[in-house]
């Protein structure tokens, strides 16, 4: 495999998952192995720990709301929503995406009690002055156009009464050079090599992202090849 460069992001560049007329069957297991993936490598169990249960704290009781943006299949929302529970605390999850072929998987999961999920954009539930105490996403930010990040992380200040939180992966020649060995044995019969790749392709890194980011974000390195964007609104 002749690694392409990965000086600069190539953002122009298109996941086969993202063809409205796609493989169906492809698009399934890819969606349904990403849950697998992400407890590997998302590092959302050290972002719960330092940013979620503190916030969860913070707010004293009542039920807090989670909204997870471009949520995919759900697996993140739903660990999220777990990972509170286990430590006592009472939440409701709602997973937002723009794709109804996403959301059937989601859907199609295990349930749980108090998660839901809804085909549309985050600037419908800022049209409709909804609120949430913690805002996610994972894997979103690269696949969004400068105008499309920007309306997500001013709808995500809207939103959020607490902390919103960006995931993504820090594009470097070792992730992709690591990543295509890793996913070798989960990707026949799906997308999960070649849109996992270009995915890291189309990724930032921690200085293109800060250099993106509006007034009061940041950003944090919360695992290996991991970026994550910050703002805390606590309004």
């Amino acid at each position: 495999m002749i690694a392409p460069s990965l000086a600069r992001r190539d953002g122009d560049l298109r996941e086969l998952m993202d063809d409205p007329h796609c493989d169906a069957i492809r698009l399934r297991r890819t969606l349904e192995r990403f849950a697998l993936i992400n407890r590997l490598v998302a590092g959302w169990g050290g972002v719960y720990r330092r940013h979620i249960r503190p916030r969860l704290i913070a707010r004293g009781g009542g039920e807090a709301r989670i909204l997870d943006i471009g949520c995919g299949a759900g697996d993140v929302l739903r660990g999220i929503v777990s990972r509170a529970r286990a430590d006592g605390f009472a939440v409701t999850g709602l997973g937002l995406d723009p794709d109804d072929r996403s959301l059937s998987v989601a859907r199609g999961a295990a349930s749980m009690r108090g998660v839901e999920y809804m085909l549309g954009h985050s600037g419908d539930l800022a049209a409709r002055g909804d609120a949430f105490d913690v805002v996610v996403s994972n894997h979103l930010l690269h696949h969004l156009s400068r105008s499309e990040l920007a309306a997500v992380l001013a709808d995500s200040r809207v939103l959020s009464r607490g902390v919103s939180l960006h995931s993504d992966i820090h594009r470097s020649a070792l992730a992709y050079a690591g990543y295509a060995i890793g996913v070798t044995p989960l990707a026949p019969g799906s997308f999960l090599r070649t849109d996992g790749l270009r995915s890291i392709r189309r990724s930032y890194t921690a200085f293109e992202l800060e250099g993106v980011l509006p007034e009061g974000w940041r950003v944090e390195r919360p695992a290996a090849f991991r970026l994550l964007a910050v703002s805390e609104t606590g309004h």
